[in-house]
């Protein structure tokens, strides 16, 4: 089996699809702040998740697995020396100083490119035909990041799982809350797209040893897709939940954004989902919205975006602009959409002018 080498930049969510790497037998260099840098290469990187069938958190601890695992700041790695690299961080943070100028290399060097983001790159959008990508650039916190890119090397994979850092842990500790699978759209090259039909066959085959002699198959596997709208399957969650968790004075769970209302949700998934059909989506690529509807029961607490500005972020990731730009492209608009953007746009105003 060939071993691939592969950088991430970002060690939350990154961690996540890090330790499925590792279990598979992959090294792995993560990118992230010094202190989070120093503790996984002391500790390595801890992830719990939920196991059907079984009682409680199944722990799984990267140093216990066969791949290797390092991390460091952002001036610590040569993107050359990698055979796939994973934009894992939130988008406003790729203008930070460090990450900019890695995230240019990155681009320069024409590496295979797979971002976790739920907010696409803007090169991505340029691989969905008839989309004026230019036209999306003032939903991006700062647009010029992302200007070296061929779009032929970057692609979109949806981050599914809901997952978090727990308060009272160490950073290098993530908790799996919905162990779904990472659904990744293929690369327009073939060469490109077998590295991540390889990593996908390798995680299927993982089994790990959960401590009881027994060996158990993970849940959260990585999905390789021939459509490039696969990934866009994300928005319609994002938009009928994630976002409408931010309301004028204050944020409530997903599961309340989903369900005190159900009809108002379902209107606003499926008006979300027929965008994507109208930008050249099969039906097949989209999650029906009862499976959602179904998910977002277990998510008792509001979306990163909705946290992030209640703690004050003067900058989140705009998936709610970016999809009523899109929708404007194709004379497409809805009110509830609408009234989300200019909730997002008056709470992240609000925080600007604090900080």
């Amino acid at each position: 089996m060939r071993t691939y080498k592969i950088l991430i930049l970002g060690a939350s969510y990154g961690s996540l699809l890090a330790t499925k790497l590792l279990l598979a037998g992959h090294t792995v260099k993560m990118i992230c702040l010094p202190a989070e840098a120093e503790l996984f290469n002391a500790e390595g990187a801890i992830v719990r998740m939920p196991v059907k069938g079984r009682e409680g958190l199944v722990e799984i601890s990267s140093r216990t697995l066969p791949g290797k695992l390092s991390a460091g700041g952002p001036e610590s790695a040569d993107p050359a020396d990698y055979d796939l690299i994973v934009l894992a961080m939130q988008e406003p943070q790729y203008r930070s100083p460090g990450v900019r100028e890695l995230l240019d290399r990155v681009a320069k060097s024409r590496v295979p490119c797979m971002s976790i983001m739920n907010m696409p790159p803007l090169p991505y959008l340029k691989r969905i035909p008839g989309l004026d990508a230019n036209a999306c650039r003032d939903c991006y916190t700062e647009a010029s990041v992302w200007d070296s890119f061929d779009p032929k090397t970057l692609t979109l994979c949806s981050p599914d799982p809901q997952a978090f850092r727990p308060p009272e842990e160490k950073v290098n500790v993530l908790q799996v809350r919905l162990p779904t699978n990472f659904k990744s759209a293929r690369f327009d090259s073939d060469a490109h797209t077998a590295i991540l039909r390889q990593l996908e066959a390798d995680i299927e085959a993982v089994r790990f040893d959960a401590g009881d002699g027994k060996k158990i198959e993970l849940p959260v596997k990585l999905k390789v897709h021939d459509s490039v709208f696969v990934p866009l399957a994300k928005w319609a969650m994002l938009i009928a939940g994630n976002y409408r968790c931010v309301q004028k004075d204050a944020m409530r769970p997903i599961k309340d954004a989903v369900h005190s209302d159900i009809a108002a949700s379902r209107a606003v998934y499926e008006w979300v989902v027929r965008l994507c059909v109208s930008l050249g989506a099969g039906e097949k690529d989209m999650v029906p919205f009862e499976k959602y509807a179904n998910a977002a029961l277990s998510l008792g607490s509001p979306s990163s975006a909705a946290r992030a500005l209640a703690a004050g972020a003067p900058n989140i990731e705009r998936v709610d602009r970016l999809v009523k730009a899109i929708a404007a492209q194709k004379g497409m608009q809805l009110d509830v959409v609408d009234q989300t953007v200019a909730l997002v746009d008056g709470w992240l105003e609000k925080n600007r002018k604090k900080a």
